[in-house]
């Protein structure tokens, strides 16, 4: 008896072609990394280039566009010692800027110290923000060189007119902020923290300060570029060593390849900061932007 083979369905004969290969095409998200990564070098080659016709092109003097070469013969030069000179006036590049960030790390910290504790109770005690907020507006509105040659006459010429100018410029955006923060704290987070027993303590430490910590952060951020922002105005009298009294001293000699050198040190150490502090905000409120 014979037996007829079953005919193939539709289904299998589909199933026993080989699927085509899979894209080889790179997924959004690693285009978006590619992207993220490759902008910014693409911008910085086209400045570098802008940069070199600018300054080939003979408009203005090498004194006041200096080329690239001669500007990175300078970052040599400070970097390095050269004929019997170590770096700029003795000091080299890496110390002139590791003394100007230790004192934005003193100055800028007992400013974010003070803000972030001052704006925790303005935040929380009403009449408080009603005394101390035209105060702290007052103040943020200031520029840096306003009041320094004040605190030159009150505290000298040494690391205290510095310290404390820097400590002033940081202060403003934390306290603003935290003060914003707390204010805005669901109420009825609040409410149900009273209403399970916890204490006007307990509930400052954990509703308020959780809730109000990523705009604090914020505010922590805004501070330490208000204080990089502030640090050549805190170095103009007896600045050296130090980043910001390097560039000063150098733009009195039209020395512009330095000047140059210690605006892009200051620029680069500012953005690493900044993303160091991005990386701890990430950290520490990992549930920011998310629902």
């Amino acid at each position: 008896m014979s037996t007829i083979p079953p005919v193939p369905t539709p289904d299998d004969t589909t199933s026993a072609v080989e699927a085509p290969p899979a894209s080889r095409r790179p997924s959004p998200a690693v285009r978006a990394r590619v992207r993220h990564v490759a902008l910014p070098f693409g911008s910085l080659l086209l400045f570098l280039v802008l940069w070199q016709l600018l300054a080939a092109g003979g408009t203005w003097s090498e004194t006041l566009v200096p080329p690239p070469a001669k500007v990175w013969d300078a970052f040599v030069d400070v970097s390095t010692t050269h004929d019997g000179v170590r770096g700029y006036n003795g000091t080299t590049l890496v110390e002139h800027l590791g003394v100007s960030l230790r004192r934005i790390a003193i100055g800028a910290g007992i400013g974010i110290a003070a803000g972030v504790v001052l704006g925790l109770l303005m935040g929380t005690v009403g009449w408080l923000r009603s005394l101390f907020e035209p105060w702290i507006t007052f103040l943020r509105t200031l520029p840096p060189l306003a009041y320094f040659s004040l605190l030159i006459i009150w505290l000298g010429i040494d690391e205290e007119p510095k310290i404390t100018l820097l400590a002033v410029a940081a202060f403003p955006p934390v306290a603003v902020s935290t003060t914003a923060a707390v204010a805005a704290v669901p109420k009825s987070l609040i409410e149900a923290a009273r209403a399970l027993g916890a204490s006007r303590w307990d509930v400052v430490r954990d509703v308020v300060v959780p809730s109000a910590l990523p705009e604090t952060l914020t505010g922590v951020r805004l501070a330490v570029g208000v204080a990089y922002s502030s640090l050549v105005a805190a170095e103009l009298v007896n600045g050296l060593p130090g980043i910001g009294g390097m560039v000063k001293d150098a733009a009195n000699y039209n020395n512009t390849p330095v000047v140059v050198v210690g605006i892009i040190a200051i620029g680069v150490s500012g953005l690493i900061i900044d993303g160091l502090l991005l990386w701890l905000e990430r950290a520490v409120v990992p549930w920011r932007g998310r629902a």
